[in-house]
């Protein structure tokens, strides 16, 4: 597993670095001081998890993910400060780390990594066994399950679907229920003609849309029937207004 140390602070690299020789299967294939010799690194390196600060001069941990257009690793967080940990897992971090960083912590977080990477190698081959996957359109009906409710619930009557970790957040009616799935495994089942990949946590229902607004750093505001509110990133944005201009 390839790892890249991200962190303005040259002893806090040392002690991970030194703390990770207690991991074999964690291979550092690099260091950055900041987000841009980070940046340049994951495009080089193409690390499966990054070890990421989020107080750093210029671009801060979050920016450096929201900038990512092309890989995107797992991510750890490791900071000082315990106010950004809701933050960090909108951003689906697999763990928040605060500093000093004691070995216990990490030897938790270092599994759900290896966790995180068996269960995708595992859908991975499922799907190359299947010859493929029948992908599910609107018009197919799913059995949902959370806790003791359950719903047959036709897939065009779910507006979005919202990353919440290792589970996915369905939103129909005015339900919610969570399912043990990835949202990049479910992305791999759904039509891509009506559902969408607005950014890192959110599939968005594309019949579902009342409005569309120019947002920040030339990404949208998609307001669904219903009243979510929707960031497609700017990569995405592209795509968007590809996929749905004549």
């Amino acid at each position: 597993m390839k790892a890249l140390l991200v962190d303005d602070e040259r002893l806090a690299r040392n002690e991970l670095r030194r703390l990770l020789e207690n991991f074999p299967k964690i291979n550092i294939v690099g260091e950055a001081a900041n987000a841009d010799e980070a940046t340049q690194l994951i495009d080089e390196l193409q690390p499966d998890l990054l070890f990421l600060d989020i107080q750093m001069p210029g671009k801060n941990g979050f920016e450096l993910l929201q900038s990512l257009e092309g890989h995107v690793p797992e991510v750890i967080f490791t900071t000082a400060y315990d106010e950004y940990a809701i933050k960090a897992f909108e951003f689906n971090a697999l763990d928040y780390l605060l500093k000093p960083v004691e070995l216990h912590r990490l030897t938790e977080a270092v599994q759900r990594v290896e966790e995180e990477m068996h269960h995708q190698e595992a859908e991975k081959r499922q799907k190359e066994e299947g010859g493929g996957t029948k992908s599910l359109t609107e018009n197919d009906q799913v059995f949902v399950k959370d806790g003791e409710k359950c719903w047959f619930v036709k897939l065009g009557k779910v507006r979005l679907f919202e990353s919440m970790g290792n589970y996915v957040r369905l939103h129909f009616d005015d339900q919610k229920p969570l399912v043990l799935k990835s949202l990049n495994a479910l992305e791999d089942r759904l039509d891509p003609k009506t559902y969408f990949r607005a950014n890192r946590k959110h599939i968005i229902n594309l019949s579902w849309i009342d409005k569309i607004e120019p947002w920040f750093s030339g990404g949208l505001l998609v307001t669904l029937r219903g009243g979510d509110r929707i960031e497609i990133s700017r990569r995405q944005a592209i795509r968007f207004k590809k996929l749905l201009s004549l």
